[in-house]
């Protein structure tokens, strides 16, 4: 299988391929054909785990599993420049994230899915840009989910619903450090704000790879109410681990389908000129170390 893709047909969406992080729970893609491992070293360290790369539906697909492959991982010491970095150096374009979340709302059941469209973020450990050394740059985060890949997701999921699932389209996630879980002041101060759901992971991975000009959408699943719903039983892992085998199958489900739709569609994305007019350094002023860990981004703009 070529692997190639980070220079001559590195924009060229006939070659784009389709990216996936799966979260807790999800470690592993069904149907994915010639199965290709990967071992990749960045600029930025070593990604979560070997990445996963195979024919799904007539679209070259590349797996990750964020956490490591046994969970080793917890959120704050996910490599996350590395993870996208890698992403994007396999012609990755498209790319969707698969998460366990609380439900911050009453109608946002477990086991129900969340396309969300928003974000506050309250973590404080996690990277945030790949410009830095030498280097500025200011994306807009204002849409920090790619429309038309969310848009695809929630109609792929609309078809497969059961009765005992509902998707919700748009909503907040509010992004926590972690690994422990909030306190009830907390998660009652989130819902006050708005929030729909809380997680660990995502904010992270969308502002990264906006950077990388990549268009991210999150597959968002639900398995537990966060503390602040005292009528349930307070989350605790056993519960997490349980709604996560359930989400995980339907999932998967999801995945194949939205291959599908992006292997016939190829959607351009706003995403993919995210740096159009976001550089302020000039291209002459940038360390040469720093240059060359982010060509793989700015070089159309600087060739």
């Amino acid at each position: 299988m070529n692997i190639s893709g980070t220079k001559s047909d590195a924009y060229d969406f006939k070659k784009a391929r389709l990216g996936l992080i799966g979260g807790s729970g999800l470690y592993r893609i069904d149907n994915l054909e010639n199965i290709v491992e990967l071992s990749l070293e960045t600029p930025y360290g070593n990604p979560s785990n070997k990445l996963l790369m195979g024919n799904l539906f007539g679209i070259e697909v590349v797996f990750l599993a964020r956490h490591g492959e046994n969970h080793t991982l917890n959120p704050s010491e996910i490599p996350y420049k590395a993870n996208i970095w890698a992403l994007r150096s396999l012609n990755v374009r498209w790319l969707i994230s698969a998460s366990a979340v609380g439900s911050l709302k009453e109608n946002i059941k477990p086991c129900d899915i969340v396309i969300p469209d928003q974000f506050i973020d309250r973590t404080h450990q996690r990277p945030l840009s790949f410009f830095t050394n030498g280097v500025v740059a200011h994306i807009s985060m204002a849409n920090p989910f790619c429309e038309i890949l969310s848009q695809i997701l929630s109609q792929e999921i609309e078809k497969l619903l059961t009765k005992e699932k509902k998707l919700h389209i748009g909503g907040t996630y509010l992004a926590m450090e972690g690994p422990a879980f909030s306190t009830r002041a907390e998660s009652n101060l989130y819902r006050d704000w708005g929030c729909s759901i809380i997680g660990m992971t995502n904010h992270t991975e969308a502002r990264l790879a906006k950077e990388a000009e990549i268009a991210y959408s999150s597959l968002s699943m639900v398995t537990d109410y966060d503390c602040w719903n005292q009528n349930c039983e307070s989350v605790s892992v056993d519960m997490v681990i349980k709604n996560l085998q359930e989400n995980a199958n339907f999932a998967k489900s999801i995945i194949s389908a939205a291959a599908k739709r992006i292997s016939s569609s190829r959607p351009s994305s706003s995403f993919h000129n995210a740096l159009k007019d976001a550089l302020v350094t000039p291209k002459d002023h940038v360390p040469d170390k720093t240059k060359s860990k982010i060509n793989l981004f700015t070089n159309k703009y600087w060739l």
